[in-house]
């Protein structure tokens, strides 16, 4: 009886270091051969400026009271293209910059009805307001 004793515990023991082996032995190469975690492609950030409703009502009105011309052709308002260098950029008008002032370095055009804020340095649409 020692003997069935011993035999099982050793087949026991064999099973039990088998299984940690194979265990460990599949573990550490899918560990080592993991892919990389995906990036996400860079997304070019659209320019934009953050403005309220209510912000955005105000630049409106107070330049439709301006009475300024509008651009001499179709221009395309998307945010971020870029303006056309045939386009008459105005600087924003001190009442508008006083009340918006997150804006008061920008420039602006009117087309189509629309007030049309760019950003200076880079000559590209940041908002269309309608």
């Amino acid at each position: 009886m020692k003997a069935n004793s011993m035999i099982t515990l050793l087949v026991a023991s064999i099973v039990s270091m088998t299984f940690a082996v194979g265990y460990l032995g599949t573990a550490a190469p899918a560990r080592a051969q993991a892919p990389a975690p995906a990036q996400a492609p860079a997304v070019p950030q659209q320019p934009k400026v953050n403005l309220s409703l209510e912000q955005r009502h105000v630049i409106k009105e107070l330049i439709k009271d301006l009475n300024v011309s509008p651009a001499a052709q179709n221009v395309e308002t998307t945010v971020g293209a870029t303006v056309p260098t045939s386009i008459k950029l105005n600087p924003m008008p001190q009442v508008v910059a006083d009340k918006v002032p997150q804006i008061k370095s920008h420039l602006f055009f009117i087309e189509g009805g629309k007030v049309v804020i760019v950003d200076p340095k880079e000559n590209k649409i940041v908002d269309a307001i309608e």
